[in-house]
């Protein structure tokens, strides 16, 4: 996954159609904001979520599934607009997703990366996941096809965020290791209990998956010890973490198990083993 051109397990297509689908990066990522709806965006957009599809499309880690839910709702071409009930419903990552696949699919290079946004809460930095994409000159530019949408009026131009409103998940390991963040402002806002160093750890061993193409689900965990609280961070922990920041990562410590933990709210903790090679077209 040097050149972030070709495909993962997780972003590949399968047999998609790309000969429609437009080139350009902001086309794109229209695209993609309206083909999913976030589960937390009912009152946004005046339209509530039926439970059942909170817990259908949950667990959807690959795209080749998000792309089947589609067809299942509504079997029309993926440019044409679609009415809340025919979207797939998802989070942050899984519209970053989509993104960094319909972006490889035609031809620019693309990844996803886990961080902290700075544009919903005034002074937290919430758990968020968004598309950075190559531009021709070599360069890097981050991409959230999430605010997109009008409703959010976020200050900034959503096809090219500011790397000081979106911290990627080193950057905001390093800014609460020197002092200059309160980690206790990183995490969910919409829950007290999830926030704080351990969770920036979490998701900066995430960002470092994704980045060797093993793109997880948010709440996706594994490894021998599996931090859900700062007082449970050691002094080797933290060191550990210090250098995958500075970007010395130890030889296997990028590789992700064949089976993970997954955290998710709608079935509890569970063991999931991952793909790793597409399902058959």
């Amino acid at each position: 996954m040097n050149d972030y051109l070709r495909q993962t397990v997780f972003s590949d297509p399968g047999d998609l159609d790309i000969g429609k689908l437009p080139h350009d990066p902001a086309e794109l990522a229209y695209l993609a904001r309206n083909l999913i709806l976030h589960r937390g965006e009912w009152e946004r957009l005046g339209y509530a979520v039926p439970d059942h599809r909170l817990h259908e499309d949950a667990e959807s880690r690959y795209v080749t599934e998000i792309l089947r839910i589609l067809r299942e709702r509504r079997d029309a071409p993926l440019t044409e607009a679609r009415a809340p009930h025919e979207r797939f419903v998802g989070t942050c990552r899984d519209f970053s997703l989509l993104l960094c696949s319909l972006l490889r699919a035609t031809g620019t290079p693309a990844r996803i990366r886990g961080g902290f946004a700075t544009y919903f809460v005034a002074g937290f930095h919430e758990d968020h996941w968004v598309t950075e994409y190559r531009l021709p000159d070599g360069s890097w530019r981050l991409v959230d096809p999430q605010v997109t949408h009008p409703s959010y009026a976020v200050p900034f131009d959503p096809l090219d965020v500011p790397r000081d409103r979106f911290l990627l998940a080193p950057d905001a390991w390093r800014a609460c290791r020197d002092g200059a963040v309160d980690p206790a402002t990183f995490g969910f806002w919409s829950v007290a209990g999830l926030r704080g160093l351990w969770l920036v750890r979490a998701r900066l061993l995430q960002d470092l998956a994704a980045l060797n193409g093993v793109e997880p689900l948010p709440w996706d965990g594994w490894g021998p010890r599996q931090v859900m609280d700062d007082a449970d961070l050691t002094a080797d922990d933290l060191a550990l973490m210090d250098a995958v920041a500075a970007g010395q990562v130890p030889d296997g410590m990028a590789s992700v198990p064949d089976t993970v933990t997954s955290y998710t709210v709608y079935s509890g903790p569970r063991q999931i083993t991952l793909r790793r090679s597409s399902p058959p077209a």
